[in-house]
């Protein structure tokens, strides 16, 4: 058997490999485009199963295609959407930027599909004519985009997002009396308690998922309808209305047809949007991580507040010692997320009339960033939130030579005479209290009510 066989297109003959569902136009794209060996991923090509199956049903209903051949197209669309024909999708992410060269790979490979499982031989399913009727890659290839964000949001993002942000919770008050010393540029400041550290941690991750959940209501608008241009040539009139019910139906996600096709096909903003939201929680969680680096350093030399869990050796020449290897993923994760932002901000300045040209990048990247940061999400909150230790004896020791503890004997002796006795403090290594029993005439109790740490995490004066 030949490992090859022969296709033909409008621009003549094409070696296919012999076992390959996709047609002449697939192998052109692979190859005029062997740039990366980067592939669409798992979501993308479920959302254009789906979008392929949905069409089908739609232009069936609407007595466009005949239903034995609707019938075969949705069943070999639903084998792409549910990931069994993976391997036949080949192109590059870097190709055409309307995505052209991967929705006929989509149209070619279900039509060869389809027909193995037509029971009729007299009726043949064509890629143009029958999978893509009614539909443009420019409109199946943003809608594709909309459709797997959306999905990979709310089945993946959210859910880690909302188990990292009850792990900070839970944690938060199983140390929320604990007194440690508050930190600004990196020095000295007021006392805070652990839970209080930790309670602003959840709200960063808690406004997160509010931030993401907000763009999803101008992502579930979907270009599908627009075919072309934006006008709706050559597709029903109720096609995008239809559409956007089907598919919600299915997917149980509120999918309506675009505003404004115009908009929704020209422009990648929503997209846009929903990647600038993944980046501010890239920020928050990279601030987070830092933070637990530095509260885990040493563990003599550092901070060494609070430890966390020893996952593996951190060194192939030091014995012994053990890195915030958690951390640092996330950290770089992060890094990737803001990373690939700011190419889908350039990718999204770079639509030209009634198209962006840059669609297969946006897909990639945006869909990449939803996934790592849910998989670090999730990956934070069990090996790192849930799991690591405080070193109260550490915290209290620091907490008790914290000179910045005078500022609580302000309305007491006045800052030049608190400042006298922090510098002093420090200089000597001794405690705060014990310098302010020689320097002032302030009796012990009084000194022990001002310089208590845990009424200083209670904020200020009160009627």
């Amino acid at each position: 058997m030949s490992e090859y066989r022969t296709e033909v297109d409008s621009m003549g003959e094409v070696k296919v490999p012999a076992n390959a569902y996709y047609s002449a136009q697939t192998q052109r794209a692979v190859d005029n485009f062997p740039i990366s060996n980067l592939r669409f991923g798992r979501e993308f090509i479920e959302a254009l199963g789906l979008v392929k199956q949905t069409a089908a049903r739609v232009n069936a209903a609407l007595g466009l295609i005949d239903k034995e051949l609707s019938d075969a197209i949705v069943k070999a669309a639903g084998e792409v959407a549910e990931g069994k024909l993976d391997e036949h999708f080949v192109v590059d992410i870097f190709q055409t930027g309307s995505g052209t060269s991967t929705n006929m790979n989509a149209n070619e490979v279900i039509a060869n599909r389809a027909n193995e499982l037509l029971d009729s031989g007299q009726k043949s399913v064509h890629p143009n004519d029958h999978v893509n009727f009614g539909q443009s890659s420019n409109d199946v290839i943003p809608t594709s985009i909309r459709i797997a964000a959306v999905l990979s949001v709310r089945r993946n993002l959210i859910p880690g997002l909302e188990n990292l942000h009850q792990a900070f919770v839970t944690k938060g008050a199983e140390i929320s009396e604990i007194v440690k010393t508050g930190r600004t540029h990196l020095m000295d400041a007021m006392p805070v308690t652990l839970g209080q550290e930790f309670s602003g941690y959840a709200r960063q991750v808690e406004l997160g998922i509010q931030r993401i959940q907000s763009t999803l209501v101008r992502l579930s608008e979907l270009p599908q309808g627009g075919t072309a241009v934006g006008t709706g040539i050559n597709t029903h009139r109720e096609f995008g209305q239809r559409f956007a019910k089907v598919v919600s139906e299915y997917t149980e996600e509120a999918f309506t047809e675009a505003e404004n096709h115009f908009e929704a096909q020209a422009a990648v903003d929503a997209p846009v949007e929903l990647s600038g939201q993944l980046k501010t929680v890239a920020v928050s969680l990279m601030k987070i991580a830092n933070d637990l680096r530095w509260m885990n350093s040493g563990p003599n030399s550092g901070l060494s507040e609070i430890q966390l869990q020893a996952l593996q050796p951190g060194s192939s020449i030091m014995p012994g010692k053990v890195n915030p290897v958690i951390e640092e993923s996330l950290a770089m994760v992060c890094a990737q997320v803001i990373g690939n932002d700011t190419t889908i901000t350039v990718a999204g300045q770079s639509g030209n009339f009634e198209l962006n040209v840059m669609l297969p990048v946006v897909a990639h990247n945006l869909l990449e960033s939803v996934q790592i940061l849910a998989n670090s999400a999730v990956n934070f909150a069990e090996k790192s939130i849930k799991g690591f230790s405080v070193n109260k004896k550490k915290i209290d020791l620091m907490v008790g030579k914290n000179p910045i503890l005078v500022t609580a004997l302000n309305p007491l002796i006045g800052y030049d005479k608190a400042a006298k006795i922090a510098k002093k403090a420090f200089a000597e290594d001794r405690a705060v209290l014990d310098v302010a029993l020689e320097m002032t005439d302030l009796s012990r109790e009084e000194l022990e009510k001002a310089l208590k740490p845990i009424n200083m995490t209670k904020g200020g004066f009160s009627d």
